[in-house]
């Protein structure tokens, strides 16, 4: 099992299109707008390659590993990103909720599978 939900709040100030673009730019799933927010849900793997693949070009694992064990709780992992960063097709994690910010929330049976595949330790003597 497993399941993705992405979602994010467009202001008043912001350009629906553009928000919806800088969530494409990482994550590969449809998005739609429900009141204020634009949301988007998938239960592919495969929908988190966009990410993965940033997160290694960035050359950035290692902090997302540790930022991903930080916020695993049982089966899911949530964590936040900078939707300005995104909207350039950059990933960039926010600590707290703020505005602007990227809300994914990941379910899995085995949510530590997820966070091996998208961002694998690259240290020797991973120590926990």
């Amino acid at each position: 099992m497993f399941s993705m939900r992405v979602k994010t709040r467009v202001y008043p100030t912001e350009s629906e299109e553009k928000v919806k673009r800088a969530l494409k730019n990482i994550f590969d799933i449809e998005f739609k707008m429900e009141n204020d927010y634009i949301i988007g849900e998938s239960e592919k793997i495969e929908n988190l390659d966009i990410l993965k693949e940033k997160l290694k070009n960035q050359a950035i694992r290692d902090s997302a590993r540790s930022i991903f064990l930080k916020n695993l709780v049982e089966k899911k992992l949530k964590f936040n990103l900078n939707k300005q960063a995104a909207f350039v097709g950059v990933v960039n994690f926010l600590e707290e909720s703020k505005l602007g910010v990227i809300e994914v929330e990941i379910e899995s049976d085995n949510v530590m599978k997820i966070v091996d595949l998208i961002a694998p330790s690259t240290l020797q003597n991973e120590h926990f």
